[in-house]
């Protein structure tokens, strides 16, 4: 089994910028994510976007979807902010697309070293998309949820179900 791994960006790729204090992007960091966890599975990366949830529109939405749609893999991941996490898999699910489709990410950058969640987010989401059925599901925190029966729960800092 081939898995396709989309980019969209959020957090989990996100960097420090020393000098104006901000998290802005540089470059993905999934690849050396793959290589740290020893992953030994098929995967094809795919960057579709590289961006903040929070500015996400609609057409991204719409270009995330499509990606979806026309990979010819059937199990997929793409790594997103957790944000607005939930309005694309929704999306996404609205397609209908018969294929297994897994969004992740984290709420604190892979850049953070010890105090991120995501390897473990994207180590979860690779499990989880090699053993579940057909469908669109959000793995964080290590657990999955259907894409219609969760939210980020902002104080707690982590993904329930609803």
């Amino acid at each position: 089994m081939t898995i396709r791994l989309f980019l969209t960006g959020g957090t989990i790729d996100k960097e420090y910028d020393e000098i104006t204090g901000e998290l802005g992007f540089e470059q993905p960091h999934v690849q050396e994510m793959i290589k740290v966890s020893r992953y030994t599975g098929d995967i094809e990366v795919t960057q579709v976007l590289l961006k903040d949830s929070l500015d996400m529109t609609q057409a991204d939405r719409d270009l995330i979807v499509q990606a979806c749609k026309d990979a010819k893999e059937t199990h997929i991941v793409a790594t997103h902010g957790t944000d607005t996490m939930v309005e694309t898999a929704l999306a996404i699910q609205t397609a209908n697309i018969d294929k297994v489709i897994v969004l992740t990410g984290a709420m604190v950058p892979y850049s953070f070293g010890t105090k991120s969640d995501a390897m473990f987010n994207l180590g979860c989401a690779l499990s989880f998309v090699q053993v579940l059925k057909p469908g669109v599901y959000i793995a964080m925190n290590g657990h999955y949820f259907d894409a219609a029966a969760v939210r980020k729960d902002k104080i707690a800092g982590r993904f329930v179900a609803q």
